[in-house]
């Protein structure tokens, strides 16, 4: 499975942002709906940590506390895409974001978008 993300950027505090993970290259007789998605981050000198996660119908959410409220994950299953809108852009949310896909307990992770929220 191949993962691009895109959308990151320099934001100031307040704003917002709208990621994307755009899949492809699925195992053979399986499609984009039978993956977990999930948005990471990694800030420097830091652990990466989850931030949100979706089912693979898109049913269930689930969120770090420090983004929830804040962050909305997504996914449209028709263009094998996954969302991370981002409102109220705080300085700590600075990070590169990475989206990974799961199926079982094989893992497929994208490359990374650096956010960088500054005045």
């Amino acid at each position: 499975v191949q993962l691009v993300e895109s959308g990151g950027g320099l934001v100031q505090p307040g704003g917002s942002l709208r990621l994307s993970c755009a899949a492809s290259g699925f195992s053979s007789g399986f499609s984009f709906s039978s993956y977990v998605m999930s948005w990471y981050r990694q800030a420097p000198g830091k652990e990466r940590e989850l931030v949100a996660g979706i089912s693979g119908a898109g049913g269930t959410t689930n969120y770090a506390d420090s983004v929830k409220g804040r962050f909305t994950i997504s996914r449209d299953n028709g263009k094998n895409t996954v969302y991370l809108q981002m409102n109220s852009l705080k300085p700590e949310d600075t990070a590169v974001y990475y989206c990974k896909a799961r199926r079982i307990t094989v893992d497929y992770w994208g490359q990374g978008t650096q956010v960088t929220v500054s005045s």
